[in-house]
């Protein structure tokens, strides 16, 4: 693993503000939490706040480290079968024990057809009950990474479900709403209080979580909100309202490290931003160019690629904090290989020219664009300086930017023409991840994150080989070629990873891990 890109960061109390507590906590990030249904999307800050709420059979430590949670064992009595021990004595938030049903009805909730989190669930041939506190979990091949699958597997309780007729799984890109889109009931460290979208979500302690003999944190009370604005966001840091907020605007890491009292953190982050583009569809969406697609073709999307500066973006819009991408995954992900290092093609705006009348279009075409501009660090302005220098080889580029509740959506509904994604494989940390989810032909199940239809049929036959490889040098080796196809058919276009800049309080102690969630079972405020 290349991990190990964890910060504990600590400094001594300042102040609190006047309204608070020597426990309570409040933070913000540029984004809301969409839902309060960890099955509606597989989108990562939004799990990550569900997930103090809501638990696994297993989770990650502070150095992102599998280990046990509502299940305390497991073994494998056939290649293909897990065997999962339950820990007992469990309740959730409402008082009703935790069994092995609640474990079942959260499976059988999130594979089914109509769930569009199944994609995380993919490998998963079946899951049933032996006992109370025994589960069985079968796969379709012997598949290594299922712990790492079901760390993002978060568990309902069935009677809550039933009660609140909530069996059936919710598609918000659909327009499909419901009980839990609202509502949260676990055993996690937190319970939910309020969830008021785009204005905060509350919580408290559970004063009966199964792991109070081990915590890390001391808080009783935990406010979050969501602040789009990178002004405002800072404001209220420095004015005490906050005690962290990330991301740090890159513009404000120096004002902000130097008042007295507060202090920005920076450490390396696992999530890669990127472009997709549309290849499935024989005509774009929003385009000049009638009855053909350009970015069907290879020589459009070299093109593409060399007219893009991406080491003036992180110089400039970056400002140094982000690491130029060779390839989607970042290297510190467990399978990346220093054979994909480098650029495929260098910046060339006149190179890009003679490609486009080469694939004929001298003159250029249009295309539409998508981005978000409350996702990623300097989201929207990455997609504005990609605009420019795309003109300049005859490309326009019809820019969309908005929120991520209405981006993803666009894009997931296979509208978008190029558009704007950041992955990070938080669940599995693992190479494997990005070839599920985005790389291979979607079929209703994998490629849940590959709107633009790229497909390789080598590609799609590396992907399950992978997944159940348990030789690290085979694995390694097949990995490399999947990417090294990808890289080299620009099925994607690599822009840069990210790094976490989080600004805090004196006093607050938090965890800083790579997958960029902030974890609140680990933040302490000093007494």
């Amino acid at each position: 693993m290349r991990i190990g890109l964890l910060s504990l960061i600590g400094a001594s109390l300042l102040a609190m503000p006047l309204t608070a507590t020597a426990k309570d906590f409040t933070w913000a990030f540029q984004g809301d939490v969409q839902e309060m249904d960890p099955q509606a999307r597989r989108e990562t800050f939004t799990t990550s706040v569900i997930n103090n709420i809501m638990e696994g059979l297993v989770r990650y430590d502070q150095n992102l480290r599998i280990e046990p949670a509502l299940a305390t064992s497991w073994e494998l009595p056939e290649p293909k079968r897990w065997r999962f021990h339950l820990r007992e004595g469990v309740t959730f938030h409402n008082g009703n024990p935790f069994t092995a049903d609640d474990v079942i009805v959260t499976y059988e909730r999130g594979s089914s057809p109509d769930s569009f989190f199944r994609g995380g669930l993919a490998n998963i041939t079946g899951m049933e009950k032996v006992d109370d506190y025994t589960v069985d979990v079968t796969t379709d091949v012997p598949y290594p990474l299922l712990l790492n699958d079901l760390t993002n597997m978060l568990i309902f309780d069935r009677e809550w479900l039933e009660e609140h007729d909530a069996l059936n799984p919710v598609n918000p890109a659909k327009g499909e709403d419901g009980y839990t889109m609202r509502h949260a009931m676990g055993t996690g460290p937190f319970k939910l209080v309020e969830y008021r979208r785009d204005d905060r979500t509350v919580f408290e302690v559970n004063e009966d979580w199964w792991d109070n003999a081990n915590k890390v944190h001391n808080l009783t009370h935990v406010v979050f909100r969501p602040i789009s604005s990178d002004a405002t966001r800072v404001a209220a840091l420095l004015s005490g309202e906050l005690d962290l907020m990330f991301p740090a605007p890159l513009q404000d890491i120096d004002r902000i490290n130097a008042t007295p009292g507060y202090k920005v953190i920076e450490s390396p982050e696992l999530r890669t931003l990127m472009m997709g583009f549309e290849m499935g569809d024989d005509e774009l969406h929003n385009s000049n160019i009638k009855g053909k697609n350009p970015l069907k073709g290879l020589k459009v999307r070299e093109a593409i690629m060399q007219a893009i500066d991406i080491d003036l973006i992180v110089d400039k819009v970056m400002r140094g904090h982000a690491i130029p991408a060779s390839v989607i995954m970042p290297k510190a992900l467990n399978g990346y290989d220093d054979r994909l290092d480098g650029r495929l093609l260098p910046y060339d705006p006149a190179a890009a020219k003679a490609k486009l009348a080469e694939a004929g279009y001298p003159d250029g075409f249009s295309m539409g664009m998508d981005c978000p501009n409350d996702r990623y660090v300097n989201d929207e302005e990455v997609c504005v300086a990609i605009v420019a220098m795309l003109a300049r080889v005859g490309i326009e580029a019809k820019l969309t930017a908005q929120t991520r509740a209405n981006h993803f959506p666009k894009v997931q509904a296979g509208e978008s023409d190029f558009w704007m994604l950041g992955w990070a494989a938080s669940t599995t940390v693992d190479a494997h991840n990005f070839l599920n989810s985005i790389m291979v032909t979607p079929d209703g199940v994998k490629g849940a994150y590959n709107p633009g239809n790229y497909s390789n049929a080598r590609v799609d036959e590396l992907e399950p080989l992978i997944a159940q490889e348990t030789d690290p040098k085979k694995r390694a080796d097949m990995i490399y070629e999947a990417f090294k196809i990808h890289k080299e058919e620009i099925g994607h276009l690599p822009l840069h990873t990210q790094t976490n800049v989080w600004a805090v309080r004196d006093g607050i102690e938090v965890v800083q891990p790579a997958n960029g969630v902030l974890p609140l079972m680990y933040v302490h405020i000093d007494d």
